[in-house]
């Protein structure tokens, strides 16, 4: 729960990044960013809810993700639509994994189980939504996208061991 509260502030650092930049490299994604950004505020709130419940603190990784992904956000959206689009699939794939898992990890912990799956819905329209830009075609995409799999992979790996 603490990996998915602070992946959720990343995640909303992404969307902040890629609509300051997107306002003047992608115009036209930027309302479907602010939706997904609001998506994200909804899942974050679900997963400190989660926190509180255990009496556990946020994860030492918070503002790790905050800043990464901010920073991941500017660079994509600078980048344009194309790149805005392969990094929501590209993240949304590895974070819809992640999700499955820890909903058979979880099996025990119905409440737990009942926050992730009412996330998993909202997380799969966001990867179809932006999938649907057409992202998924050249070296570049594919590069980009497995890069920012990668990172995505490195912050959850981190995160469940700080």
């Amino acid at each position: 729960m603490k990996v998915n509260h602070a992946g959720e502030h990343g995640a909303i650092s992404i969307y902040t990044g890629q609509i300051f930049m997107a306002r003047l490299t992608a115009r036209s994604l930027v309302p479907e960013l602010r939706a997904f950004r609001a998506d994200e505020e909804k899942h974050r709130t679900i997963f400190y809810n989660e926190l509180q419940r255990r009496g556990l603190k946020r994860c030492k990784s918070y503002w790790l993700c905050a800043a990464g992904g901010y920073a991941l956000g500017a660079a994509t959206g600078l980048l344009g639509a194309r790149a805005i689009s392969l990094t929501t699939v590209a993240v949304e794939r590895t974070v819809l994994r992640h999700l499955r898992r820890q909903t058979t990890l979880l099996a025990h912990d119905a409440q737990a189980v009942a926050a992730i799956a009412g996330i998993l819905d909202e997380e799969q329209a966001h990867h179809d939504q932006a999938a649907g830009h057409g992202t998924t075609t050249g070296l570049w995409g594919r590069m980009l996208g497995s890069a920012v799999s990668g990172m995505t992979e490195s912050v959850i790996w981190l995160g469940m061991r700080l």
